[in-house]
């Protein structure tokens, strides 16, 4: 069983019991659950940058990142260094996350938000809208195309933004349809761990036009992005390059600006 199986398999059992605590009406009476959401997809049209600053702890790739960071700090950080928005790893056993993460990432900016989740069961949708998410994420490896459906659909009757994360060509053509708003192509496999541009650069040309193009993962200088642009990409998630030193809020603030020279 590759890693990806196992984070499936123990985010079954998390999600149900989950479920059993509490019920869908109290998630939905939240103070955050009618709250008007922010489209990164709009931001990244409309920036210069397109960074999308990630906060997490650790990784099953990396072990520790950074234990120290505050998420209240670093979102201020992130918002005050120009980001376009944040990403917010909620999983816990493997990423060190949670809801509250989002919560206080929520309470800090007014940055759109993406739930970063391994996202299995409409449940988990309602739970990031109720926790001030904008955006959620749907990974096209662990799921079907019924599903693909069937959450994003949800995701847009509730006002959120819908990223789908692929790794290759059949994971894209069997993702494509018009409830998704961006398409991420993460550079890192999944089940090896290992990371390369190439997969970017070899899919994005067949990412219609309609669909905010994301590269996700391994980006850790300025050329690079330049490099994605020429490919169509707009939008370009970062995280293990702020998170890794001490101030992820002023790293993205240094490398924002060496993107702007």
């Amino acid at each position: 069983m590759d890693i990806l199986q196992r984070i499936i398999k123990d985010k079954r059992q998390e999600v149900q019991f989950r479920k059993g605590l509490i019920p869908f009406s109290q998630l939905e009476q939240s103070v955050l659950f009618g709250r008007a959401t922010v489209s990164m997809c709009e931001r990244l049209k409309n920036s210069a940058s397109g960074i999308i600053a990630e906060y997490k702890r650790r990784s099953p790739s990396k072990a520790v990142i950074n234990q120290d960071a505050n998420v209240f700090d670093v979102a201020k950080g992130y918002e005050k260094a120009g980001a376009c928005g944040m990403s917010v790893l909620t999983d816990g056993k493997y990423f060190g996350g949670s809801l509250d993460d989002l919560l206080l990432a929520r309470a800090s900016c007014g940055l759109p938000l993406l739930r970063k989740e391994f996202i299995i069961d409409e449940f988990q949708i309602v739970e990031a809208k109720a926790h001030g998410a904008d955006v959620i994420l749907l990974i096209a490896a662990v799921l079907s195309s019924e599903e693909i459906k069937q959450f994003s659909e949800l995701a847009k009757s509730l006002g959120l933004e819908v990223l789908l994360e692929v790794h290759n060509q059949e994971e894209l053509q069997k993702s494509l349809m018009p409830s998704l708003d961006l398409l991420g192509v993460n550079n890192r496999n999944l089940k090896t761990f290992e990371v390369s541009l190439e997969t970017s650069k070899e899919l994005s040309a067949l990412i219609p036009d309609e669909f905010v193009k994301v590269s996700e993962s391994g980006i850790s200088n300025v050329e690079a992005i330049k490099i994605l642009r020429g490919y169509g990409f707009s939008g370009f998630l970062m995280g293990e390059n702020f998170m890794k030193t001490s101030s992820p809020g002023e790293s993205a603030k240094e490398f924002m600006k060496q993107l702007e020279q």
